[in-house]
């Protein structure tokens, strides 16, 4: 026993260089956040240098991994591969970057934020033959096509980086706007607003998104939501400015105003967004976005987002139609979006903060939950201006925080090179609700014969599956401990 005991340290100090060795050669496996996986590190390790010190070589979680950043800063990662101590976590290139992606967010989630002005709208003018749940289609369809672009734009951005990606959207999302003011029939505004601009806004939103986590680790919750409060002040100007435009001007210079003020904006976007990793052209394959689902606690991660995804969108595409139906002046329910929008920018921000510091997973359960809740109780029994009014502010900030907190959670179990196709394979997923949920509330609206109350109860209950769902995600990974991730 004393033998053993004297040449115990030797062991473990002979067995520590020897990683270090094989973290500087490149042997120690995939990045996991920017970082190695202390499973692969202790295998190949061991295969060349017997038993080593597995406190000091395994990660265990992403608090870990953020610990031991600086202290892994000597050991390069192979090519490609981000060293932890690289992470800026700040500075003028780094707030730069938020600065664009929180332009290329006001243009891109911020548009289609306003979906509901334009369901009320096109119900009143253009489409007034058309039902409610065929107008829907078409915002829809923008929520569609923004997500669903996520496999495609993620592979580009991982491979070529976001320049090329930012321009196409930028042109593509102006574009589809100008030909909006050109409009008159329903499959032009379809095709205009409902797949070209969408297409575009796709383009803009992928590499907002995903040069962050390239940039950002330690405060990487509050990065987003810096970024994404940018569409929650586009819901808020963005209503009143088409509102209050239309009358004075008319629809189609409102349509060519707002494109004229996307493009400042995405000029600004174009100058400032790149990313912190150089990008590497690969092969993919179909399968390297189905192999993430076959880690639990993603899998889990995505479905409740589909799930939660359900219900979030229809709250604002119908709370102007539920308000002017209950007794609202129009003059008053056409702001109910801006407010929505308005608190939207605080539950995108400070949930974000609270995240960094508390777990992202418990920010993001705690947020969700409070929005099944406002939905069955606040929202479902009221029927006058003041209770809609206070839902919205409050579901404003509950829901703004699915927002910026979900990604920043893939982020967290996810290796930041592959950070493009694994949000795209989020955002896809989620793209399916998104296309479906505001037709079926449309479709329950009119089986209803123009009550509110099944829209509601779906509303409600698809987020409550999908809360259930992030609580699963959780647990895979830690089980019911009070552990912080």
């Amino acid at each position: 026993m004393a033998a053993h005991t004297d040449t115990a340290p030797s062991t473990s100090s002979s067995s520590m260089k020897e990683n270090d060795k094989a973290i500087e050669a490149g042997d120690l496996g995939p990045v996991y956040n920017g970082s190695v996986t202390g499973t692969d590190a202790v295998a190949r390790v061991q295969s060349k240098s017997g038993p080593i010190d597995t406190d000091a070589a395994t990660i265990h979680s992403n608090a870990d991994l953020e610990k031991n950043a600086r202290a892994l800063s000597h050991n390069p990662l192979p090519p490609g591969g981000p060293n932890p101590a690289n992470f800026p976590d700040g500075g003028r290139a780094a707030w730069l970057v938020v600065l664009g992606a929180w332009c290329a967010m006001f243009c891109s989630f911020g548009w289609i934020n306003c979906i509901g002005i334009f369901q009320d709208y096109y119900q009143g003018h253009q489409l007034k033959e058309y039902t409610p749940s065929t107008i829907a289609w078409i915002p829809s369809m923008e929520v569609f096509l923004m997500f669903a672009g996520g496999p495609l734009f993620g592979y580009i951005f991982d491979c070529y980086g976001p320049r090329y990606l930012l321009f196409f959207g930028s042109v593509c999302h102006v574009f589809g706007l100008m030909m909006v003011s050109l409009s008159s029939e329903y499959y032009q505004f379809f095709l205009s607003q409902g797949v070209c601009s969408a297409i575009g806004a796709s383009a803009i939103f992928y590499p907002a998104m995903n040069v962050l986590p390239t940039w950002f680790l330690r405060n990487r919750a509050a990065a987003f939501g810096i970024a994404a409060s940018g569409s929650s002040l586009g819901g808020v100007v963005l209503p009143i400015m088409v509102t209050q435009l239309i009358p004075k001007v008319g629809f189609a210079w409102t349509m060519r105003i707002t494109a004229f003020v996307f493009l400042g904006m995405l000029i600004v976007a174009n100058l400032t967004i790149r990313s912190h990793i150089k990008p590497i052209k690969r092969e993919r394959s179909i399968m390297d976005f189905v192999r993430p689902l076959s880690e639990p606690a993603y899998l889990l991660l995505c479905l409740g987002c589909f799930f939660f995804f359900f219900g979030t969108f229809i709250p604002f595409n119908f709370i102007i139609l539920q308000g002017i139906h209950y007794g609202m002046s129009p003059s008053l329910a056409v702001y109910l979006i801006p407010i929505v929008n308005a608190v939207s920018i605080f539950g995108r921000i400070i949930p974000g903060i609270f995240a960094d510091r508390y777990g992202r997973f418990n920010a993001l359960i705690a947020t969700s939950a409070l929005s099944s809740i406002l939905v069955l109780a606040l929202w479902l029994p009221s029927r006058g201006a003041i209770p809609i009014i206070l839902f919205g502010a409050f579901y404003g900030f509950s829901s703004g925080a699915f927002v910026s907190i979900s990604p920043s959670c893939v982020a967290q179990i996810s290796d930041v090179r592959e950070i493009g196709v694994r949000m795209g394979t989020l955002y896809f997923i989620i793209s399916l609700a998104g296309l479906t949920g505001n037709p079926i509330a449309g479709a329950l609206l009119t089986r209803m014969e123009g009550e509110y109350t099944g829209v509601q109860v779906f509303c409600g209950v698809a987020m409550v599956i999908g809360t259930t769902l992030f609580v699963a995600s959780r647990w895979i990974q830690t089980g019911f401990k009070m552990k912080i991730i």
